[in-house]
């Protein structure tokens, strides 16, 4: 008696997920229709090749090849990590056959934002500063012959 008052039975737990990730979706379709986001490209940074440094371009394609294998496989395993930690998070440390569930503090830190947006507004000293973030580096394969010939013309230009 005491385990139907603690837990829902597992097809409400299952119907409500559904819907969430039905309310989710729809969220998301919304947003995409509403404002579609347009991928603007940043400035190169500090430090790129000399021309005379460059590497061959079979060179520069094997390590796109590559990085876009691995980003592809971090999606992947980034996914199965969100959905073994949604069980994961919600149980209590202890052991549970061969695994030690526990938890550690992070040594990581983040700035307090909303107590640093309070400071500033007390001191009068306008908005918070920021900065933005480093550019996102992106690699995509393209088709199209004509493409590469313009891609590899303004590499050696």
């Amino acid at each position: 008696m005491l385990n139907l008052l603690m837990s829902p039975p597992r097809r409400v737990r299952t119907v409500r997920g559904l819907i969430g990730t039905l309310v989710e979706s729809a969220a998301d379709a919304v947003r995409s229709l509403a404002a579609p986001v347009e991928e603007t490209e940043a400035p190169d940074p500090a430090g790129l090749y000399e021309p005379e440094e460059m590497p061959d371009t079979d060179v520069i394609e094997a390590a796109a090849a590559a990085f876009e294998r691995a980003a592809d496989q971090a999606r992947r395993a980034d996914r199965s990590k969100r959905a073994a930690r949604k069980v994961l998070d919600r149980l209590p440390a202890g052991l549970y056959g061969r695994f030690r569930i526990f938890r550690t503090p992070s040594s990581r830190q983040t700035p307090d934002l909303a107590a640093i947006t309070a400071t500033y507004k007390r001191l009068n000293l306008g908005p918070v500063p920021m900065k933005p973030c480093a550019p996102s580096l992106k690699v995509e394969q393209v088709e199209s012959e004509s493409a590469h010939t313009a891609a590899s013309a303004a590499v050696t230009v």
